[in-house]
C-alpha cells in the first residue's frame, strides 16, 4: 500500500517558509505526518503520486493557481479525492470581489457604497452618470474584482472619470469595483481599521494601519471597551459565504460605529512573522492560526481514514 501522508502544505513564496515550518511543527504534535510542496520537490511529488508511491489525505494549497508548475498537483488532488484546506472552487469564487460585494449584502454584511464596472474588453464604453460619480466623493478606489494581491491594479485616490477610464484598460478582461473611501473613527489615537483572521470557525482580529501596514494583536478587553465584538459576528458571517476554512478580512469603523467590510476576501494570507518583518502579523496570531489549521487538518484526515 502506497505511504499516506496526512497533511501538506503547497507553497510557492519564500517569505511562507517559517509559516510552514510552524505548520508542520503543529501538525506533528498533534501525531499527523506532515510533507511540504514546493518549488523544489513540486514535479518529484506528482510523479511519485501518478505511480502510486505517495498519497495525501489533507492539502492547503497556498500557491493560490498563481504558479502553472503546481496546478496538475492540484487537479490530480481533486481527482483522488484529497480534502482540501480551502477547496480551489471557493477561493476562485470567493476571489470574485464584485461577486462577494453582492453576497455580502444579500447576508446583511455592510459594504462602501460601490459601483461595479463590467470588463474593457465586453463593454469599451463606460455608463456611468455624474450623480453616481458624484456619490463616491473624492477621493475614491478603484479596484479590479480578480487582480488584486498585494494590492495590485488598485487606485487608492481617485479623483475622475478619466482615472476609471484608464484604469480598465490595464486588465482588460476583469470588472472593477469603484468604492466610496471610508474614513475610519480614531480609537484613543489608533485607526479603527482591522485585519481580521478567520481559520475553521476561530476569528484572530488585529488592529491594522491601511498606511503603515502594521498590526498589533487586538485583546477582549479592547474589544469590549470599543464595542468591537460584532467584528467577530461579521468574520463568521463572510466564512459562511466564502466557504473558505481560512483567509482574512478589512474591517473599519467610521464615526457611526459601524462595521465596513472594507476588503472582502484575502484568500491566502501573508503569514509573515512580525519578529522577522516589521509589517509581519504577530507572531502569538500566527502561532495560533497554525495550531488552529493544524487541529482543523486531523480532524479532515479521521474523515478521510
Amino acid at each position: 500500500m502506497h505511504p499516506l501522508v496526512d497533511f501538506a502544505i503547497a507553497w510557492d513564496w519564500e517569505y511562507d517558509q517559517e509559516f510552514v515550518r510552524l505548520l508542520e511543527t503543529s501538525a506533528q504534535a498533534l501525531g499527523l505526518r506532515t510533507y511540504s510542496i514546493s518549488h523544489h520537490n513540486c514535479e518529484e511529488t506528482l510523479r511519485a503520486l501518478q505511480l502510486g508511491r505517495l498519497d495525501f489525505s489533507v492539502v492547503l494549497d497556498r500557491t493560490a493557481e498563481t504558479d502553472e508548475r503546481f496546478a496538475p498537483l492540484s487537479r490530480l488532488f481533486t481527482r483522488r479525492g484529497v480534502k482540501f484546506l480551502n477547496p480551489p472552487d471557493a477561493v476562485r469564487h470567493a476571489a470574485d470581489k464584485a461577486t462577494m460585494h453582492l453576497e455580502f449584502i444579500t447576508a446583511g454584511v455592510h459594504v462602501p457604497y460601490t459601483i461595479i464596472v463590467s470588463p474593457y474588453n465586453k463593454k469599451r464604453e463606460i455608463e456611468l452618470s455624474l450623480s453616481e460619480l458624484a456619490r463616491l466623493g473624492r477621493p475614491f478606489i478603484i479596484k479590479p474584482a480578480n487582480t488584486t494581491g498585494g494590492g495590485t491594479g488598485v487606485i487608492i485616490g481617485a479623483e475622475t472619470l478619466k482615472d476609471v477610464i484608464d484604469s480598465r484598460q490595464h486588465h482588460k478582461n476583469d470588472k472593477y469595483l469603484l468604492q466610496e473611501h471610508i474614513q475610519p473613527l480614531m480609537l484613543d489615537g489608533r485607526k479603527g481599521w482591522f485585519r481580521v483572521f478567520s481559520v475553521s470557525g476561530m476569528v484572530y482580529p488585529c488592529w491594522w494601519d491601511p498606511d503603515s501596514h502594521v498590526y498589533t494583536a487586538l485583546t477582549g478587553p479592547e474589544q469590549r471597551q470599543w464595542q468591537l465584538v460584532e467584528m467577530n459576528n461579521v468574520t463568521r458571517i463572510i466564512a459562511s459565504v466564502a466557504q473558505l476554512d481560512f483567509f482574512s478580512t478589512e474591517i473599519a469603523i467610521p464615526a457611526h460605529h459601524r462595521h465596513i467590510v472594507v476588503d472582502y476576501v484575502n484568500e491566502v494570507c501573508d503569514m509573515r512573522l512580525q519578529s522577522s518583518h516589521a509589517d509581519g502579523v504577530p507572531d502569538s496570531v500566527v502561532k495560533a492560526i497554525a495550531q488552529r489549521l493544524a487541529w482543523r487538518a486531523r480532524q479532515l484526515s479521521r474523515d478521510v481514514a
